[in-house]
């Protein structure tokens, strides 16, 4: 006579991982919904809770809740740019971009509810949290240029990509995805080798940031490819010289 299969022992949760447990299901709606289309009885359904465990740990409720979800996928987006500080410029721009793009697709409608504003949960916490990793982004790649004393102009350099980055993002899931996450992230590389190089044309900083970058990069890398695309379309405005 076969014996009945044991049946799993119960464990319960911890406050830290119920709350991670919530945050979690609250994450996933998020992502491919409005705040305004997320309720507080669709994330105690996707965590298999009910609605009043939710009010517990969330006794803020909803903006609470959206506001913490918002707080770690925030963390999250920070650490994208974070790279070790080593090798080729372009080739720690490719990485950070391909998880910034990652994230970007995997979390949709709330990248863009996120950025593009105008939700009904959008508070001054909620503006904060965003500019906090707009302000972290820059921040890195100004790390990975190696300038520790950054003057207006390449601050302003590079922000203006920050912002290029964002328009994009949303550009693409507007497109519906297109070009291709490749394509996308190449084309943003080259954007900001192409925004370093006007740069450096008039400040000095920047200028010594770019001669340091180039030194570490091939022929075959991303500056390599780009300054043989760009070098015959110059050529033919000789006459400017």
């Amino acid at each position: 006579m076969t014996s009945p299969a044991a049946t799993p022992a119960y464990r319960r949760l911890s406050v830290e991982e119920r709350r991670t447990q919530l945050l979690d299901a609250a994450l996933s709606l998020f992502a491919h919904r409005a705040p305004e289309d997320v309720s507080l009885d669709d994330v105690a359904e996707a965590a298999g809770v009910s609605r009043p465990l939710v009010y517990r740990y969330f006794p803020g409720g909803k903006q609470q809740l959206y506001e913490a979800a918002l707080r770690s996928a925030a963390d999250e987006l920070e650490l994208c740019f974070a790279q070790a500080q080593s090798g080729p410029l372009t080739q720690r721009l490719t990485h950070a971009l391909d998880r910034y793009l990652a994230f970007v697709d995997e979390h949709d409608a709330g990248f863009s509810a996120l950025l593009q504003g105008g939700s009904v949960a959008e508070t001054s916490r909620t503006t904060a949290i965003v500019d906090e990793v707009r302000r972290a982004a820059a921040e890195q790649i100004l790390l990975h240029l190696g300038v520790e004393s950054p003057g207006a102009r390449l601050r302003m350099m590079v922000r203006t990509w920050i912002a290029a980055v964002e328009a994009a993002s949303l550009i693409w899931l507007d497109e519906e995805k297109q070009p291709p996450l490749p394509e996308l992230r190449d084309w943003l590389v080259d954007h900001l080798v192409a925004l370093l190089t006007a740069t450096a044309a008039t400040d000095p900083q920047t200028a010594a940031a770019v001669r340091a970058a180039l030194a570490l990069e091939s022929a075959e890398g991303p500056a390599g490819l780009l300054a043989r695309r760009v070098i015959p379309v110059l050529s033919e405005a000789t006459h400017l010289l």
